[in-house]
Parts: structure tokens; C-alpha cells; sequence
């Protein structure tokens, strides 16, 4: 039976030809890599050697090959971008508009990742060549959309920190409670109350004191905490399986 558009009667079969004209535009992946030092959230950029943004950052991504899946291709961009796997990987959105690119229709999807500053000490893995972390607080301009880009994925990344266990994606296994807020505050943007912050968190049961305490500080060493692994596995399963994941 021939499937036919209701409004003009048309064959919708008789479209499939136009799949060769179609095939002109391109479909990418950017990854706004998302990491944390500590002090600041940053995120990790090339300079773009494309007019009218030459000298610009922009996010770190490619085009998606012709035999692979969007989330392969966005594997593959981190795996070539910053030299580990299995980092904590979501898909946000599309972006399409036609005047996007200067060199053509290209629309991208999105995703944003996690790195710890210990997964790159660790492993003594390096940046790409010319890429460069930046601190949020330091971008005004980008490449391309890449800035609204970026303010997507930190919108994304703020609603998430309030809904599972997602910082612990951003630290080391063991930290203090003030390292916690730090990171709260720094994501989130606004200073938070140090009581309520801490009678909040705990009360949620999903850190616990580790056993150990600060080490080379100048002030009196903090209790460090760690996550609560069975309450993460209970709960929050999806943090500890695929890397991959889609909200």
C-alpha cells in the first residue's frame, strides 16, 4: 500500500530520491568537556583557524563518519581530544540553524562530559595539541554557536547536580565537605549557606566519612568523606554503568 502526504496526495516514497541531495548536510558532534581543578570549572577548547572566527575557542568536536553512531562518534572525539575512556558522557541537544557554519549546512548534536583533574595526572594523558582549558568565568566570545552551546550544557549540568550524585564525576574519591560546596558554588553560581548546605547533603546519606582527614593544609584537617557506594548503586545505578547517557 503506497503511503501518500494527506495535505497534497503525494507519494512520501517518491521522496527517498532526494536522499542524495539531502546527504549535503553535514551532522557533527561537539562535546563541551566540562572540568573541574578544584577551584574552577573550565572547559576544554581548540582555537578555531576559520574565518570570521579565526583565533576564537571553540568546543571540541568532528563530524560524525559514515559508518559510525552519534554516541561512537562522540567517544571517539574525547578518546582523540583528551586520551580516556569512560568518561561520564550525555547527550544534550541538537542545534541546526542553517546560518550556523560558515562553510555549509551543518547540524550538530551535542553532548557534554566530566573529567576529574586526577583522570589526567593519573594517566598522564595531555590535551590535544593547541587545545586549551578555559575558565568559564573567562569566555565571552566563542566560535561558531559554541557559546550558547556551552550555556546549554552548564544549564544542563546545574539541573543535574541538583537531581543524582553527578559531581562526584568532578572529584577525587575523597574529599572534605567545604571541597563539596566549593564545587556546588561554583557550578551553580551563587554562595550557599554552609550549615544548610551540609545538613542537606548529609541528610541525603550519600557520602560518608571516609577515615581520613586533610593532608598538608594550613588550617586544621577536614574530615574527607567519600560517596556511599550502596546507596549509588541503589539509586543511582547509571552513574556507575555506561558512560553514555541520555537524560
Amino acid at each position: 500500500m503506497e503511503e501518500k502526504n494527506i495535505i497534497t496526495g503525494e507519494n512520501i516514497n517518491s521522496h527517498l530520491k532526494d536522499i542524495e541531495e539531502h546527504s549535503k548536510i553535514a551532522v557533527s558532534v561537539d562535546c563541551v568537556i566540562f572540568g573541574y581543578d578544584m577551584e574552577e570549572l573550565k572547559v576544554l577548547t581548540i582555537s578555531c583557524n576559520m574565518d570570521p572566527y579565526k583565533g576564537l575557542p571553540s568546543l571540541i568536536g568532528d563530524l560524525v563518519n559514515e559508518y559510525e553512531d552519534l554516541d561512537q562518534a562522540a567517544k571517539r572525539i574525547l578518546k582523540e581530544r583528551t586520551g580516556i575512556d569512560n568518561l561520564y558522557l550525555e547527550q544534550i541537544k541538537s542545534f541546526g540553524k542553517v546560518d550556523r557554519h560558515p562553510l555549509g549546512r551543518v547540524i550538530t548534536v551535542t553532548y557534554f562530559a566530566l573529567v576529574k583533574k586526577e583522570d589526567y595526572t593519573s594517566n598522564g594523558t595531555r590535551p590535544a595539541v593547541n587545545s586549551k582549558w578555559i575558565a568559564l568565568s573567562q569566555i565571552n566570545e566563542m566560535a561558531f554557536d559554541h557559546l550558547n552551546i556551552t550555556n546549554v550544557a552548564l544549564d544542563t549540568l546545574r539541573k543535574k547536580l541538583l537531581e543524582c550524585p553527578i559531581w562526584m564525576k568532578l572529584l577525587p574519591v575523597d574529599f572534605s565537605l567545604p571541597e563539596l560546596q566549593h564545587l556546588f558554588e561554583t557550578i551553580i553560581g551563587i554562595p550557599l549557606d554552609k550549615r544548610n548546605f551540609r545538613k542537606k547533603i548529609l541528610s541525603l546519606d550519600i557520602i560518608q566519612e571516609s577515615g581520613k582527614k586533610q593532608k598538608d593544609v594550613p588550617h586544621r584537617p577536614a574530615n574527607l568523606y567519600r560517596v556511599n557506594q550502596k546507596k549509588l548503586k541503589k539509586e543511582y545505578s547509571f552513574l556507575l554503568k555506561n558512560p553514555f547517557h541520555h537524560g
